[in-house]
């Protein structure tokens, strides 16, 4: 699959929080935003219809 690198500005706190994390559960950081990407778009998904 290809990718695209993007980057974006973020507190440094945060950081130093997805670092401990991704040691934790034993995942990239990229892992673990990508995760977050998914998990928002899937909550802000339009095409879902709501009942």
């Amino acid at each position: 699959m290809d990718k695209k690198q993007v980057s974006f500005r973020i507190e440094p706190a945060t950081v130093k929080k997805m670092k401990f994390l991704a040691v934790e559960q034993d995942r990239s950081l990229t892992d673990l935003f990508l995760e977050a990407i998914n998990d928002i778009l899937k909550k802000y998904d339009k095409s879902k219809t709501k009942q």
